[in-house]
């Protein structure tokens, strides 16, 4: 799509070099771009990511990239929605959810990078709380990533070292409430809402997002529980497990898809977790989808989006 001398000032990408502990490093992803024809400019203590895109597009630049974790993905992404750029995604970070769930090779960021020659240009969702942009989630409550987090089982001392004890015994939860298709919840213990629906039915595909174009929110909320077992987000996983269609309701937990979700509280503001970010946001809180938002450019090669899983039946082979 772009080559050559003109790609200079038409193609900006903004990388954070400290992202997945030096992957773009590990990975030489500066002479990579550069050696494409398009500029890097790196994120500093002085320079954010969102700051940096945003004075790309001022010099002109036609297209956005970014080369990082979710949170520097997320920033420059609401850059590229608001001026209406395209965005190449380079996965350099942890976890890579979007990066992943848009089909992407997260072993390999490189690859990401033949978008530049001949990408296919493809308009997906991103989710809108108030005037902010998320590309993965809204979290309320301080273990909700964790409860969606694939290596939870493997490491639970990371997947919640930030958890308080208050929350993990009901005591503390959080000061909100929401409108479910079973009725209100009041004052639940977590609340997540994500930019397309996370799959739950499967452990194997927990928290994947088998499409970004779906026009609609997910949505689980988990209820404060009477008893604290043990594993307390253990249970509650399992709750989320055992439910099958979309806007069913355990005893713990609901899942459901909508345009629009509204968090109605009895305070003035709500702690909140956007793409990861700590943020504070003012009461009530309603998140929408904003269909087609954001256009990325994808490669032609990738390894694309595994077909969901139907619960009970064998599981299909992977896509193309």
């Amino acid at each position: 799509m772009m080559a050559g001398a003109e790609a200079r000032t038409r193609v900006v990408v903004v990388m954070n070099p400290r992202s997945g502990g030096g992957s773009p490093a590990r990975f030489d992803l500066t002479n990579r771009v550069e050696g494409m024809g398009a500029q890097v400019w790196s994120t500093s203590v002085d320079d954010d990511a969102a700051s940096l895109a945003r004075l790309a597009v001022q010099e002109g630049a036609e297209v956005l990239g970014v080369a990082g974790g979710d949170g520097t993905i997320s920033a420059v992404a609401a850059v590229a929605a608001d001026t209406d750029r395209p965005l190449l995604v380079v996965p350099a970070g942890t976890r890579n959810h979007f990066a992943r769930d848009l089909g992407l090779d997260i072993r390999n960021p490189v690859s990401s990078l033949s978008a530049l020659t001949d990408g296919v240009p493809t308009r997906v969702d991103l989710g809108l709380v108030g005037p902010r942009v998320f590309i993965n989630n809204v979290s309320f409550g301080p273990y909700a990533d964790a409860l969606l987090d694939p290596g939870y089982r493997e490491d639970k001392v990371r997947a919640l070292a930030s958890v308080t004890p208050d929350y993990l015994t009901g005591r503390q939860c959080v000061e909100a409430d929401v409108d479910t298709p079973r009725g209100t919840v009041h004052l639940p213990q977590v609340v997540l809402i994500s930019n397309n629906p996370y799959h739950i039915a499967t452990p194997r595909y927990l928290g994947r997002r088998f499409t970004l174009t779906s026009g609609l929110l997910g949505a689980i909320v988990l209820k404060r529980p009477t008893d604290t077992p043990p594993d307390l987000l253990r249970h509650l996983r399992s709750e989320l497990l055992r439910q099958q269609p979309p806007g069913t309701a355990g005893d713990a937990a609901s899942a459901w898809r909508a345009a629009s979700i509204t968090l109605r509280g009895r305070g003035r503001q709500l702690d909140a977790g956007i793409d990861g970010e700590a943020v504070t946001l003012p009461l009530s809180v309603t998140c929408e989808i904003w269909p087609g938002g954001l256009q990325v450019l994808l490669p032609r090669d990738r390894p694309g989006i595994p077909p969901e899983p139907v619960p009970g039946l064998p599981r299909a082979p992977r896509g193309p």
